[in-house]
């Protein structure tokens, strides 16, 4: 239910107001200096800054200081703090209700809009009922929408917010595109936002809008990377990235290295989901940008569960999921539920994964994002006894197959078989794996399609590339005492620790001591690696018992 950060909208030309006709004449120079700054906004910001703070005086009427105090904060809702651009962009809203009403509420959304990426659920709520009714178009379907949905009404909010998509869908303003495109991305209807955004980069392009196609990449990719088209969602934000930078949008940017993070935990390599992370934070956190900020501890914690660390992902996205002064952004915190719930599996820790389910179920009933039928299925499999947990995964991988979207499918996939191979299912789950294994491959998730290849090592599949037996793998090796191979070889086959202990008649509290020094000897930093490392094919002690 998240968006990316604020489709801002476009200034009216002051020429065409009356405030040029009813300013005093000692204002006239501040009339042009707010004139060229309009104009000189879109090429200039740092100078356009720089204007703004010395004009316009007191002399002004309330039309210019209107003016000038929304292209100051729409100049903050790109650049600065969005605590900062909220509150300009509500003076200037006070400051043109009597003169510009339509203008007036192009203040209040872009303000509310600017609580909304910050996260602010009460200045959010409390900027759209400010805002008066205005005629029955699509701004007002837009605002009335949002409103309800942000005070609980759904059923009535996602009603108005479907006549906002269609009604913005006939215009040619990329600015109100955007703002359709992101009650598109409120309702789910991913394939309609991705459209509509694509819609309004080649308005925005082929009209000369050169600041507002970064916002529409922004948007772009941001879509794309909900519907799983990850290749095309990294290329996208490149490109966003690179528009931003000229056009000197802090925050847009911020929020593309966040999309390039998400991106890169499927397709890229950890260090380069890690570059792009801090990146986005390094903007995010000192300028509020929640919807950045929770993206990137998200694609890190994506990341962690790719490289087969699921406690570490447990730890980045707890304080997200939950209900808490911690908790990331309120609607994009629902959509990192099912990797939290999955870590939690993994990693054999049930804190907290009820409460996250009980509301990510909720959400599931009334949203159209098409992934999240299946991925709650897969949650429950994943939660559910043996005897239940197969018509569950069947169950998701129907939704999958219904929704598109290769990794998520391959995700359940790979969990499937994880399951069948620990209840020594072994056919089964070479079926799973295998199907999971290609399907990573197809979308370029190597990393993830490495952990089943894992998986298939520890069924004794063998599997190209499985030659942690050579020389190399053994001299390593070598340096483990007796009892340490055994619980390397017992976790490269897939075991828990709990297996582990109970295969060898030790606590888990001794397996978990054995494995850090195991980490630490042979210099892995997850159990993927340490699959990778040992061949369970080779010479040596059995297991265990």
């Amino acid at each position: 239910m998240t968006g990316p950060t604020t489709p801002t909208s476009p200034l009216r030309n002051p020429a065409r107001s009356p405030a040029r006709a009813a300013a005093a004449p000692e204002a006239g120079a501040a009339v042009a200096a707010v004139e060229a700054l309009l104009d000189r906004l879109a090429a200039d910001p740092a100078r356009a800054g720089a204007l703004l703070r010395g004009v316009p005086g007191p002399a002004a009427g309330d039309a210019l200081r209107g003016r000038a105090a929304l292209a100051h904060g729409l100049l903050e809702l790109r650049n600065g703090p969005l605590a900062d651009a909220r509150e300009l962009l509500r003076l200037a809203a006070a400051l043109l209700a009597g003169h510009d009403p339509v203008l007036a509420l192009d203040a209040l959304l872009a303000a509310a809009e600017a609580a909304w990426s910050a996260g602010d659920v009460a200045a959010h709520r409390a900027t759209l009922a400010a805002a008066p009714a205005h005629g029955a178009g699509p701004l007002e379907d837009y605002r009335a929408g949002m409103a309800a949905v942000m005070g609980g009404s759904l059923l009535r909010g996602t009603a108005r917010l479907r006549q906002a998509v269609a009604r913005t869908a006939r215009s040619t303003d990329p600015g109100l595109l955007l703002r359709g495109c992101l009650a598109a991305l409120v309702l789910g209807e991913v394939g309609t936002a991705r459209d509509t955004a694509a819609r309004a980069l080649a308005l925005a392009r082929a009209g000369g809008r050169h600041t507002v196609v970064p916002q529409a990449l922004e948007y772009l990719a941001y879509t794309e990377l909900r519907a799983g088209q990850h290749a095309r969602a990294r290329a996208h934000a490149a490109e966003g990235l690179a528009a931003a930078c000229r056009a000197r949008q802090a925050n847009t940017a911020a929020q593309l290295h966040a999309v390039r993070a998400m991106a890169a935990s499927v397709e890229g390599t950890a260090e380069e989901c890690a570059a792009h992370a801090h990146a986005a934070t390094r903007t995010a956190v000192p300028h509020g940008l929640g919807v950045a900020h929770t993206l990137a501890l998200w694609a890190l914690a994506r990341a962690d569960l790719a490289a087969g660390r699921p406690a570490e992902a447990v730890a980045r996205l707890g304080p997200l999921v939950r209900r808490s002064p911690r908790a990331g952004h309120y609607a994009a915190r629902m959509l990192a539920v099912p990797c939290f719930v999955e870590a939690a599996v993994l990693a054999e820790t049930t804190a907290g994964v009820g409460e996250a389910l009980a509301e990510f179920t909720v959400w599931a009933g009334w949203t159209a994002d098409p992934q999240a039928p299946g991925q709650l299925a897969r949650c429950r499999a994943l939660l559910a006894p043996a005897a239940q947990a197969d018509r569950l995964y069947a169950r998701a991988l129907d939704h999958h197959d219904r929704a598109g979207g290769e990794f998520e499918r391959a995700r359940t996939l790979l969990l499937h078989g994880k399951a069948l191979r620990r209840g020594r299912r072994l056919l089964a789950a070479r079926d799973r794996l295998r199907e999971a294994r290609t399907g990573f491959e197809r979308c370029g998730a190597r990393v993830w399609a490495e952990q089943a290849v894992a998986e298939l090592r520890a069924t004794g599949e063998a599997t190209p590339g499985a030659t942690g037996g050579g020389s190399a793998g053994r001299a390593e090796l070598a340096a483990l005492t007796p009892q340490q191979l055994r619980i390397a070889r017992c976790v490269a086959e897939g075991c828990t620790n709990r297996e582990v202990a109970l295969r060898l008649s030790v606590s888990p509290r001794t397996v978990e001591h054995h494995l850090r020094n195991v980490f630490a000897t042979l210099g892995v930093r997850s159990r993927v690696e340490l699959a990778r490392l040992v061949d369970c094919r080779t010479d040596g002690p059995p297991p265990g018992p």
